[in-house]
């Protein structure tokens, strides 16, 4: 897409061609792209002109932006834990991923409406 962005409309021999990626693979991602909307095909006797749909582009753009708030925060978050890691040598415990079970968790229903591991008071 950057490519075709710079050039402007261009035929798939000369994407082939600047991005030395074969032939039937520079289609299908330009299939793909087509499909999704976001750049434009026309013929030109035997050849395939593309070209990017900048108003497409630009909505996938906007779209996106809104969620960068949260991506930031995320990368900041593994950012920080990396280095904290990193400051602190000492081996840290692998977290135990299996889950205890007790008797109540895994109690039986005896009646229709009675819920696992519910207690009831009787008098």
């Amino acid at each position: 897409m950057e490519l075709l962005g710079e050039r402007g409309e261009s035929p798939v021999t000369d994407l082939v061609d600047a991005l030395a990626i074969a032939q039937p693979s520079v289609s299908k991602h330009l299939g793909v792209l087509r499909a999704a909307g976001l750049v434009a095909v026309r013929r030109r006797g035997r050849e395939r002109l593309y070209s990017v749909r900048a108003e497409q582009v630009r909505a996938v753009m906007e779209w996106t932006m809104r969620f960068e708030r949260l991506w930031s925060h995320q990368i900041d978050r593994v950012k920080a834990r990396a280095e904290a890691m990193a400051r602190d040598d000492t081996p840290r415990p692998r977290p135990n991923r299996s889950t205890p079970t007790d008797a109540a968790s895994t109690r039986t229903p005896t009646a229709p409406n009675d819920a696992v591991g519910r207690q009831e008071n009787t008098p």
